[in-house]
């Protein structure tokens, strides 16, 4: 019988960990990131996000009717990087379609935000809902904020 001890703690931790991996991507967050780094990074970003972003996108990324768009899920947020960290320090205004919807609005620039402070918040969103892309350095941040992208 001792020798069984073992077996349910086991079975346990075999079943809560299977149970993670069956939400749907849009409910992936912290606790689905594997690399520790890449952890790292995002715990602080989704701060950063809780703190500047969610008020209006919300905490689950999924934005506010046809007022804002969402975050979680969108076509628009997945297919440039690039174009995501301009629109974070520089703001924008104007008409974009996010997954076949026409959003009409103004996003404020953060100017203020670091480089670091950009590549943890983009690690963060490019790390859950779905999203497994790693790191995005400081370097990268540098260079997506140097590219004339047509944002």
């Amino acid at each position: 019988m001792n020798r069984l001890k073992w077996v349910f703690p086991l079975l346990a931790s075999v079943l809560i960990a299977c149970q993670g991996s069956n939400k749907p991507d849009s409910e992936k967050g912290l606790a689905d990131i594997r690399d520790s780094k890449v952890l790292q990074f995002a715990i602080e970003g989704k701060t950063i996000y809780e703190n500047l972003c969610a008020n209006c996108h919300g905490s689950d990324g999924m934005g506010l009717g046809r007022l804002i768009p969402p975050i979680n899920g969108a076509d628009y947020f997945k297919e440039d990087i690039g174009r995501t960290v301009r629109i974070i320090k520089n703001g924008q205004e104007g008409s974009i379609i996010v997954n076949g919807i026409e959003y009409n609005g103004v996003m404020p620039a953060n100017s203020k935000l670091t480089t670091i402070e950009i590549s943890k918040l983009t690690t963060y969103l490019y790390n859950i809902w779905g999203e497994s892309r790693g790191i995005i350095s400081s370097s990268d941040i540098e260079k997506y904020l140097n590219e004339k992208g047509s944002d």
